[in-house]
């Protein structure tokens, strides 16, 4: 299966924030959204990434100071990315190798999506119990 057909199937939604917000106001986005990490876009490129874990490690680090600075300070800024194209067994090695839970889908510079370790593991279950519920269907026949 291809990241393409992921995003075909849960749709290109992806929830975005800036590098100046702040950490509390992205905390709260997490939250309202229900999502574990936002995209940082400046003028529609994409700069950084922004998990909860970041928020975390923010806080562990500086305590509630760290809810008044901008999440430009905590944010992954070596972002990892996705292709279309892309089979999920390359993510879902390049996510585990990297330790990474989302990964921004680009087509050159344009976001197109955003898949998560999750995604990828329910396509990838789908995959085997289709494969498996054929094997079935094959041996049934005889």
């Amino acid at each position: 299966m291809l990241v393409s057909q992921i995003l075909r199937a849960k749709g290109d939604l992806v929830f975005t924030t800036t590098p100046d917000e702040r950490v509390a106001a992205v905390a709260g986005l997490l939250d309202a959204r229900r999502v574990g990490a936002l995209v940082v876009l400046e003028l529609d490129r994409v700069v950084g990434i922004v998990s909860e874990r970041d928020i975390c490690r923010a806080i562990a680090e500086q305590g509630a100071a760290a809810l008044e600075r901008p999440v430009s300070d905590f944010m992954s800024a070596e972002v990892i990315f996705a292709d279309p194209g892309e089979a999920v067994d390359s993510l879902l090695s390049r996510m585990t190798d990297r330790r990474i839970r989302h990964l921004p889908v680009c087509e050159g510079e344009r976001l197109v999506g955003l898949v998560s370790i999750g995604d990828l593991v329910k396509s990838k279950i789908d995959e085997v119990t289709a494969e498996a519920a054929g094997l079935k269907a094959y041996i049934a026949a005889g």
